[in-house]
C-alpha cells in the first residue's frame, strides 16, 4: 500500500512537471513567434522606404501570419494599402485588426481615413470620433472638422471645433462654447501668448461658423428654442429650421 501511495505520488510530479515543461515550450514559441513578426515588420518597414512595395506587403503578410495578433503589422498593411490606392482593402485589414487587437486605437485612425476614401462618411466620422476620443487627440478632431465642413454641416463642425479648443488650451466648456476666450485670459483680437496654433486655429473657425449658423447655433442663439427674434436671412433661417428638427 506503501509502495501504491509512492508510486502515485511519483506519477503526480512528472505529470506536474512535464506539464510545466509544455507551458514553457508553449510560452518560449509564442515569444518567438511575436519576435519573428516583429523583424519582418521592420524589414518591411525598410523596403517600403526603398519602394519595394510588393515584397513589403508580403512581408507584412507573413508577420501577420506569423502572429495574428502583431498590431505594428496592421497598422503597417493597412497605411500601404491606402497609400497604393486600395482603399477597400485597406478598410477590411483596419476591421480584422480589431478584432484580433481590439485595443488596437491606431485602427479606428486608419480604418476612418479608409471609410471615407470609399463613400462611407457617417461610418468614417464615427470611427474618427472614437479614435479622438480613445487618444484625447485634437488633431483628429480637427480632422473631423474638416470633414464636416466639406459635407456643409455646419453644426457638426462647429461643434468639433469647440471640442478641439476645448482639448488644446483646457478651458471650461462654457467659456470655450461662448466666447472663445481662454480661463483667466483677457479677450483680445490676437494670438494668446504661448498659445497653441491649434487653438488659434480653432478660435478663428469658431468665429466663422457662429457667424455662419446664427440663429441655429443652440449655444449662442436666444431664438434657437424658439424665444427670441426671427432670423430673415433665408440661409441661416433654414439651417435652423434643420437644427430644430436633429438634422
Amino acid at each position: 500500500m506503501v509502495r501504491r501511495v509512492a508510486a502515485v505520488a511519483c506519477g503526480l510530479s512528472y505529470l506536474a512537471r512535464l506539464s510545466c515543461f509544455a507551458w514553457l515550450l508553449v510560452a518560449g514559441s509564442a515569444r518567438a513567434q511575436a519576435s519573428g513578426a516583429g523583424e519582418l515588420v521592420r524589414e518591411a518597414h525598410a523596403r517600403e522606404a526603398t519602394g519595394e512595395d510588393e515584397v513589403a506587403l508580403r512581408l507584412y503578410t507573413d508577420a501577420l501570419t506569423l502572429d495574428p495578433t502583431c498590431g505594428e503589422g496592421y497598422l503597417g498593411l493597412g497605411a500601404l494599402r491606402m497609400r497604393l490606392g486600395d482603399a477597400r482593402e485597406a478598410e477590411r485589414v483596419f476591421s480584422v485588426s480589431l478584432a484580433h487587437v481590439p485595443a488596437l486605437n491606431g485602427a479606428y485612425l486608419g480604418r476612418a481615413r479608409a471609410r471615407r476614401a470609399i463613400g462611407r462618411a457617417p461610418e468614417a466620422a464615427a470611427d474618427l470620433e472614437t479614435y479622438a476620443n480613445k487618444e484625447d487627440d485634437p488633431r483628429a478632431l480637427r480632422e473631423l472638422a474638416r470633414w464636416y465642413g466639406e459635407d456643409h454641416r455646419p453644426l457638426a463642425e462647429l461643434a468639433t471645433w469647440r471640442r478641439v479648443l476645448t482639448l488644446t488650451t483646457g478651458v471650461a466648456k462654457g467659456e470655450a462654447l461662448t466666447s472663445g476666450v481662454a480661463k483667466g485670459e483677457a479677450p483680445t483680437s490676437g494670438v494668446a501668448k504661448g498659445e497653441p496654433l491649434l487653438a488659434t486655429e480653432a478660435r478663428t473657425m469658431i468665429r466663422a461658423l457662429q457667424i455662419v449658423v446664427q440663429p441655429a447655433d443652440p449655444v449662442t442663439s436666444s431664438g434657437a428654442s424658439g424665444g427670441g427674434s426671427i432670423d430673415r436671412d433665408p440661409v441661416r433661417a433654414a439651417i435652423a429650421r434643420i437644427a430644430r428638427r436633429g438634422g
